[in-house]
């Protein structure tokens, strides 16, 4: 099995999870709820390497990984929906695929609203009249709602790369450059 495959096989998964999930929370009215606690469920998987470790390593065994989750579950206060789906991907050893899970989960949320997300990288942390200034000219052109998540990447040198959905722009300094030097090896 190819790493490709292994990839699509876990997205899968987590994909029929999130969209159980979505459904259940849906019907009920629950979707910014759901929407805040992905967010911090997010961020305890992207900081604590314990449950990263957990979610992976052979060396837990599906009770261990299950009273695990319900505990972090009840710590942080998750909606019963949500507790009992991720107790249930700990039962059915498929913790493995939570970062896949979340990222499923923030799609549905995301086309429930009619939100769509900008990944932009620029050289810089933008000012916040120039966030205001891109998610207005981003909306413009989607029609949606739209919510960025920024980082910074000094290497850029200056500008920015901005991936909406399928499409990226990349006007970075270092991406001009690069075109540049790439024009200059064809002339000489």
């Amino acid at each position: 099995m190819t790493v490709a495959n292994s990839a699509s096989i876990s997205a899968d998964i987590a994909g029929r999870y999130a969209q159980a999930l979505f459904d259940l929370v849906k019907d009920s009215g629950g979707i910014d709820a759901l929407s805040v606690q992905i967010d911090e469920l997010a961020r305890a998987y992207d900081d604590s390497a314990d449950l990263r470790d957990l979610t992976v390593s052979p060396l837990y065994n599906r009770d261990q990984q299950e009273a695990a989750i319900a505990a972090l579950a009840a710590r942080a206060g998750f909606s019963p929906e949500l507790a009992n789906t991720l107790r249930l991907l700990a039962r059915n050893r498929r913790l493995f695929t939570l970062p896949q899970f979340i990222a499923k989960l923030r799609g549905l949320i995301a086309d429930a609203r009619g939100e769509v997300t900008a990944d932009v990288v620029s050289a810089q942390e933008l000012t916040e009249d120039q966030k205001n200034r891109l998610v207005g000219t981003l909306h413009a052109k989607t029609g949606k709602n739209v919510k960025l998540n920024a980082r910074v990447d000094e290497t850029l040198i200056g500008g920015m790369i901005v991936k909406l959905g399928s499409q990226m722009i990349d006007s970075s300094i270092r991406s001009k450059l690069a075109s540049l030097q790439n024009a200059m090896k064809e002339v000489g």
